[in-house]
């Protein structure tokens, strides 16, 4: 009888934890839908204020767990989206300036293009990186270093698109490389204001 009963009294913790351990499990995974449409509700306030919100959201919503509620992630994450779109964008260009038979104003512009791209990538680089060093005492310098180089990547942006305007820039190669143009450069305008929302809300914080 004794032996029983010490088995008995040895089996009650592994059902205590196992109870532990399933209560556990059955609470996050009611939390979790919670979470997310908490975390995407956050991302559709942020980019209402945007220039081009539905992009905004569509381009980070995927991302919603990643940046839960966090500004600093929130525009860590568009500007990686942005620079990752500006490099597949830059790459496409330098394909196309290697076709054989481009008309001399298309070849002039195109290469015009990959100069100022190439620039904007790097700036979008430098702000990701710069972000990487934001702290409480440095805060107000550092945003304002992200934005003058995040307004600078859409300036390049549209000296791009400004190459190619005109009736006698149509063709094909004109609407590959605008079509790519517009969206990085929407990417980058919703950086921007994101940007800016980020640098004047933090501001404020004591």
């Amino acid at each position: 009888m004794e032996g029983s009963s010490l088995r008995h009294w040895k089996v009650i913790p592994i059902l205590l934890i196992t109870l532990q351990f399933t209560t556990n499990m059955v609470l996050s995974l009611v939390d979790a839908p919670f979470d997310n449409q908490r975390n995407i509700e956050y991302i559709k306030s942020s980019c209402s204020s945007t220039t081009y919100p539905r992009l905004c959201y569509r381009s980070l919503s995927i991302y919603a767990n990643k940046i839960n509620t966090s500004p600093r992630l929130l525009v860590d994450t568009a500007l990686n989206v942005t620079l990752k779109a500006s490099k597949s964008t830059s790459r496409l260009m330098v394909k196309i300036s290697r076709i054989h038979g481009l008309r001399p104003r298309v070849a002039a512009a195109m290469a015009d293009c990959i100069e100022v791209i190439g620039d904007s990538v790097d700036e979008l680089q430098q702000s990701i990186e710069e972000l990487g060093h934001v702290s409480r005492s440095n805060f107000a310098l550092t945003m304002s270093d992200i934005q003058t180089w995040v307004s600078a990547a859409l300036t390049d942006e549209d000296t791009c698109m400004d190459g190619f305007a005109g009736k006698s820039m149509n063709g094909n190669v004109k609407t590959m490389v605008r079509k790519r143009i517009v969206k990085i450069a929407h990417l980058t305008s919703n950086v921007l204001a994101l940007v800016n929302n980020y640098a004047s809300t933090q501001s404020n914080l004591p």
